[in-house]
């Protein structure tokens, strides 16, 4: 895993809240629910990430929460640094304190190509390229089990 448990419930919210209509709010418990997600860790999660201003809460029963950025501005580096920090990719790989570019540890090269790789991916997707993705995907998915059920039609006829 790249980040937190917290921020890979987040990006999944995240997407899932690029799909509600504009001026619209979504309950916890309906993405929680959609998402496999335990609602009270998901609502935490929410509260935070709506306090650094990532999105807009609502009470009521029409309340919920909704993205206060367009979709296509939330990098997930946004996301991840909001929950996580940036620290864990600016440390030693092995945890070493001492270990540096003047003092590298056994890893350190290596490490730093993959935080640089890892950096660039969470600054380059945003949550708009991750939900129009799901997107495709749901459709080749449906296209699929309706091919496979015309097949299997024509297997018995």
């Amino acid at each position: 895993m790249i980040y937190s448990r917290s921020a890979e419930y987040a990006i999944r919210a995240f997407v899932h809240l690029a799909q509600v209509p504009e001026g619209k709010y979504a309950m916890v418990k309906n993405i929680a629910e959609q998402e496999d997600i335990p609602a009270h860790f998901l609502a935490k999660i929410l509260q935070q990430l709506a306090r650094k201003g990532l999105l807009r809460s609502s009470k009521g029963p029409t309340g919920g929460f909704a993205l206060r950025i367009d979709a296509k501005d939330i990098r997930l580096l946004d996301i991840v640094e909001a929950l996580d920090g940036l620290a864990p990719y600016q440390q030693c790989a092995s945890g070493l304190s001492e270990c540096s570019d003047d003092m590298p540890c056994s890893m350190h090269d290596s490490w730093i190509a993959l935080r640089s790789r890892i950096m660039d991916y969470l600054g380059r997707n945003t949550i708009a390229d991750l939900a129009k993705a799901l997107e495709v995907k749901k459709k080749s998915l449906a296209a699929s089990k309706q091919r496979k059920a015309k097949r299997a039609a024509a297997k018995r006829a």
